[in-house]
Formats: C-alpha cells, sequence, structure tokens
C-alpha cells in the first residue's frame, strides 16, 4: 500500500499533491503554539470542571467488524518527516475499537502548531479498505517515535505515548519494558486510584542534526491538569528531560511525581508460589535510591499476597530507579520475552521537591501482562487549587544505573527455610567490592525475630562476595530486614532492604 498523507503539507512533502477531495481547511488546523501557552491553557482548565471526553468511532468507522478494526496498523511509509533527511519518524496510533477517550496529535515548526488528521489510507489492515473510508479520520490513542538507535539502516522504536499518561523509551540494545507515567493520584490509597491522561500532544520538527526531540503534553484529570515538557535524547542511554507544571483542581494527599511502572512476578525468592518452568518473570527486579547523604540503598521486588506500601528517606534523594539486575539469558529461559534486555529507568530530580518520600507499591498478581509495581516522590506537602506546582526530573534509560566506583551491588537474592524448617535462610550475591575479605564485616539487622548464623565469603564464581545468616522469625508477621558490608566503618556495598513477611 503505497503512504497516504495526514495532511496538505505532508501530501506537498511526499509529491503526491493536493489529491484528496476535502477542502484543505478541513484537513489542516494550525495555531500558534508555545509552553506559555500550554501552561496557560493547564490553568484555565483547572479552574473549570472536568469534563472527560467521551468519544466513538465516526460514522463509517463503525461499520469495521472489531477484528477489521484491530487489523488497522500504521503503515510506516506514511510516517512524519519520512521523505525528509530528519533524524526522527513520527507515526500515528489508532485508538481501541471500545475507546474510552482520544487524543489529539500535533506537530510544531518555528511556533505554529498543526493537528494531524490520520485517515485510514495511512494504515494497513488485512483485506482492503472499504473506498467510503477513504476521507474519514481515525481517533488516535497516542504516537510512537523511530530513530536510527541501534544501525544506520534501521529505523528503530525507541519512544512510543499511549494509554493514560503512560509512556516508554529504550535505550541501544534493550526491549521495551517498565513504563514511566506523567503523574500518578491515590496510587495504593483505599480511596482507589485515579489515572491522569494525556489529551493532546505537541511534538517539534526536529532540525536535520537534532540528537534531541521535544513534546509538549497537556494532562488532565479530575483532580488536576498539567503542562509537560519532554526533551528526549536517544541513544546508549536514552535520556528524557521533563518540565513540568501541575495545577490542582481539589486537595491532593497521594500524589507520585516521576512515576514509574513495572512487573514482578517472581524470582528465585518466591518462584515456588507459581507453578512456571521459568526461574523468573520481571520487568524489574528491584527498586534503587541514592539518598541525599549518598548511602545506596537497594530493595528488591516482591509479589506480595496482600497489597504492600514502602516509604523510603525523608529528604529528595540524588535519584531512585527501577532497575534489572538480572542480564543473562539463564536467568529468565525465555527466548520470547528476552527479559534479561528490559531497561532500568533512573530519575534524576533537579530543584527543590521539598520533604516528602520514594513510595513503593507493590501489588498482588497471578500474570505476567499485569504492571504491579509503581515507585514515585510523594511530596509530605498537601497540593491544593490555585497553587500550582513545579518539578524537574531527568529519566535516564539504561541496562542499570552506575553506582560509586567500588561500590558492591547485590546481583541475587536467595531465600528459603532451615533444615529443621524452623528459620529462614538468606543468600546474596554481592559483585564490585572485590572478593578479598581482609578487613570486611556485615552490617546486618532486624526489626523483629532473630538472626544466627552470619557470614561472607568470597565467591570465586562471581570474583565477588556472599553474605549468608537465618533469621528465626518467632512470631513476627512483618520484619524489615538490612544487610550491609563495611570495611572499618566505610561501607563497601550498598544498603540491601528486604520485607519478610509471615504469609
Amino acid at each position: 500500500m503505497g503512504a497516504l498523507a495526514l495532511t496538505v503539507i505532508a501530501l506537498q512533502a511526499y509529491g503526491a499533491g493536493p489529491a484528496s477531495p476535502t477542502p484543505a481547511a478541513n484537513l489542516v488546523k494550525s495555531y500558534p503554539f508555545t509552553f506559555d501557552t500550554l501552561l496557560e491553557e493547564a490553568k484555565h482548565r483547572a479552574a473549570t470542571s472536568y469534563a472527560p471526553q467521551r468519544n466513538s468511532l465516526p460514522a463509517a468507522l463503525d461499520k469495521l467488524s472489531p477484528e477489521q478494526y484491530r487489523s488497522l496498523h500504521f503503515n510506516p511509509d506514511a510516517g512524519i518527516w519520512r521523505a525528509e533527511k530528519l533524524p526522527f519518524r513520527l507515526e500515528l496510533l489508532r485508538a481501541a475499537y471500545n475507546m474510552p477517550s482520544a487524543v489529539t496529535v500535533s506537530t510544531v515548526e518555528d511556533g505554529i502548531a498543526t493537528d494531524l488528521v490520520a485517515t485510514p489510507a495511512m494504515f494497513q489492515m488485512s483485506g482492503t479498505i472499504p473506498a467510503q473510508l477513504a476521507n474519514v479520520s481515525l481517533p488516535l490513542s497516542g504516537f510512537r517515535l523511530r530513530f536510527r538507535i541501534n544501525s544506520n539502516k534501521v529505523w528503530d522504536e525507541f519512544l512510543v505515548f499511549q494509554g493514560a499518561s503512560y509512556f516508554r523509551a529504550v535505550a541501544k540494545n534493550l526491549l521495551y519494558g517498565l513504563s514511566g507515567r506523567g503523574l500518578a493520584i491515590n496510587t495504593g490509597d483505599p480511596i482507589g486510584e485515579e489515572f491522569p491522561a494525556f489529551t493532546h500532544f505537541w511534538i517539534e520538527r526536529p532540525d536535520p542534526r537534532a540528537s534531541a526531540i521535544v513534546i509538549y503534553a497537556l494532562l488532565e484529570s479530575q483532580s488536576a491538569t498539567g503542562a509537560y515538557k519532554f526533551t528526549v535524547r536517544p541513544g546508549v542511554e536514552t535520556r528524557t528531560e521533563v518540565e513540568m507544571t501541575l495545577c490542582p483542581r481539589a486537595e491532593m494527599r497521594v500524589v507520585g511525581i516521576a512515576p514509574l511502572t513495572s512487573m514482578f512476578l517472581f524470582d528465585e525468592t518466591n518462584r515456588g508460589r507459581l507453578d512456571d518452568y521459568r526461574p523468573e518473570v520481571h520487568d524489574s527486579d528491584g527498586l534503587q535510591i541514592a539518598t541525599k547523604s549518598g548511602e545506596q540503598l537497594f530493595r528488591p521486588l516482591a509479589n506480595p499476597l496482600k497489597l504492600q506500601v514502602s516509604a523510603f528517606t525523608r529528604e529528595m534523594p540524588q535519584g531512585f530507579g527501577l532497575v534489572q539486575r538480572s542480564r543473562q539469558q539463564s536467568d529468565f529461559q525465555d527466548f520470547d520475552a528476552q527479559y534479561e534486555r528490559r531497561p532500568s529507568a533512573w530519575v534524576t530530580p533537579h530543584g527543590d521537591w521539598g520533604s516528602g518520600a520514594v513510595e513503593l507499591v507493590e501489588i498482588p498478581s497471578g500474570r505476567e501482562t499485569n504492571d504491579n509495581i509503581v515507585a514515585f516522590w510523594r511530596p509530605a506537602q498537601v497540593l491544593t487549587p490555585n497553587h500550582p506546582v513545579q518539578f524537574a526530573y531527568d529519566i535516564t534509560w539504561s541496562d542499570e544505573p552506575p553506582l560509586p566506583k567500588g561500590m558492591g551491588k547485590v546481583l541475587a537474592t536467595r531465600s528459603g527455610a532451615s533444615i529443621d524448617r524452623k528459620r529462614r535462610v538468606f543468600l546474596l550475591d554481592i559483585v564490585g567490592a572485590g572478593e578479598k575479605l581482609d578487613g570486611l564485616r556485615l552490617d546486618l539487622g532486624a526489626s523483629a525475630g532473630a538472626i544466627s548464623n552470619a557470614s561472607l565469603v568470597s565467591n570465586g564464581e562471581l570474583h565477588g562476595l556472599r553474605a549468608s545468616f537465618e533469621i528465626d522469625p518467632k512470631d513476627a508477621e512483618l520484619i524489615e530486614l538490612r544487610l550491609r558490608v563495611m570495611r572499618g566503618d566505610t561501607p563497601v556495598s550498598e544498603t540491601w532492604l528486604y520485607r519478610w513477611t509471615s504469609s
């Protein structure tokens, strides 16, 4: 199928001319646009009542069967800027058949925005698209961007915005895994989570030599509106620079800034609960935090039987993120999912975020299709109407965020019952701090129970260390465990945190 254009501008770029019988005025809507105009619009909407969009498929499209509609996929030959010598290509994503809402996608050039119109001619489908659909505009759910991130010969997808305020990115040689979100509201709260949504995107036309692309977005929900600017730099590490202004419509107490969402089903510590041929199944296996004081924290993720919410630090950290440390194919034995190629995402705050905590929400799940892990910064302050707040941060998508030189990291956590079934045994493999034991000791603690048989030995297999201990829970239903390797008073490993529960 040949490429047809979204707008008259695009048609001319393809050299096709204004072939559509639809008047140009109906195809193109252009207007001045800046981040300031977006911010004013967000503030204006925050002062009005929330009116969620109610959409239905346009006439003629609703005549397609659900199977026909689902087979519609954007034709890469119709990509925006494909005919130009630009470093990025933009592709549109249609809304679902039973869509609750649709989004608007626009391009921006020299301060002028143009709303894009997606016709079925831009898409491919199984069978033939009925002729009566030629000039019908498809509702959109988001967009994706392509860049030659892995090879100069291949335009790989590296970024997608689709669904509520979700977005995903990859770095070189990695596959999609965890997601970022524009905002989290009431996550893990008994009153129920609210899902804000990006309703309009504006994407700046890149320069021929650009190494980054700029995206603006309007966020809306019952509790707030927001104006966002994303500057995305793909590469060996893909960095997303975020500037956001949040405008509360109502009092907001449980707010998640820079939220990351991932999937954790099981690893070595809990695979016995699930009948599965694979050793591990997860997009991320730990929460990593660099505190304001410089302490490095690592908390292995869990798939609990009951909802768990944990808070870490009282001051704005140097950074935090959800990481994937299992990097061998043998860790997963899944040729299709390739979980060992899922990215880690590291949030670096900018400016003063005030007091608050990094919060981790772990939701029980029985399927790997469910994203059941959420991590974010929760401000201590209550956000109130007529008081916009600003946040700036970077998200670095990579195989793994670095630790300070010489700092050991926990590569694997293993747990099981002792021989007499009365205690829990923990084994931690630590790499990055060498394998010599001279002058090293364990700093180990528990909030309840009794620790015994703690030891630290060399691990020649990994050129690292192995720490082990046993704990008798006694009558405790929950125990917070903490371990790090010390040389004198100086830590030579990150601080491992673990929550054990009797269930």
